[in-house]
């Protein structure tokens, strides 16, 4: 995968979960309990929570991310026929202890010291937020924690991408975006962000408006794509 390298970035704003943080890690964290289930489980609860979003959004239903992540549990929960005494309270719990993605703390430790600043934009909620950031000890790291809880709307809808350029006072062709969603990554090069398509994945291309400035197959090789690659985590 070709390097590429953008210049004149000032600030990374980081998509949550799937990006930062590895989704997958509740319903693994509740492996005892679930068994050979727990990858189906994980994606089905990721597939329908998505879904919920944009249906939600479309219709315009709105309800936090806290509420569609339990509502996209039970379903997930219902089709797979888990209905065990406190397996639902274990799951939402464990989601707000997601773990990070190795890299994760070193390259943002990294880019803080290079002076860029960063910040989280998120269809989730500031408690769910602020939890998983302080349960894997990153508390030190963000700018800003931005939820689209003030346009109440998901992504991919323009209001939230504007939040953060609004916030951080920074132009959009002055922020990289990441985010492992090919949605999510396409959508906001539609918004005017430079935007490096963290493909952890390896998904294919989206075929929707408009195509990210770049692709890595992680967050490890960021710093050197902006210019970084002489600093270290310790400044």
């Amino acid at each position: 995968m070709q390097l590429t390298r953008l210049d004149d970035i000032e600030a990374c704003v980081f998509d949550a979960y799937g990006t930062l943080f590895d989704f997958n890690s509740a319903a693994q964290g509740a492996r005892d309990e679930l068994g050979e289930d727990w990858l189906r489980l994980s994606e089905l609860w990721r597939q329908k929570q998505l879904q919920y979003t944009w249906l939600r959004g479309l219709g315009q239903h709105y309800a936090d991310f806290w509420q569609v992540t339990g509502d996209a549990l039970d379903f997930a929960l219902a089709t797979l026929r888990l209905n065990r005494p406190g397996l639902r309270a274990r799951l939402m719990d464990l989601y707000l202890h997601l773990q990070c993605y190795p890299e994760v703390p070193q390259t943002l430790r990294r880019l803080k010291a290079g002076g860029v600043k960063l910040a989280i934009l998120s269809n989730g909620s500031l408690p769910m937020l602020s939890a998983v950031v302080r349960n894997n000890g990153l508390e030190d790291i963000f700018d800003a924690v931005l939820s689209v809880e003030e346009v109440r709307v998901f992504k991919p809808h323009p209001s939230v991408y504007r939040l953060a350029s609004t916030r951080l006072e920074i132009a959009p062709d002055r922020i990289c975006f990441l985010s492992s969603n090919a949605w999510d990554a396409f959508s906001a090069k539609a918004c005017g962000f430079r935007v490096l398509w963290c493909n952890r994945f390896g998904q294919e291309p989206e075929r929707i408006p408009a195509t990210p400035d770049g692709e890595i197959a992680d967050l490890s090789t960021l710093p050197e794509c902006l210019g970084l690659a002489g600093t270290s985590a310790g400044g």
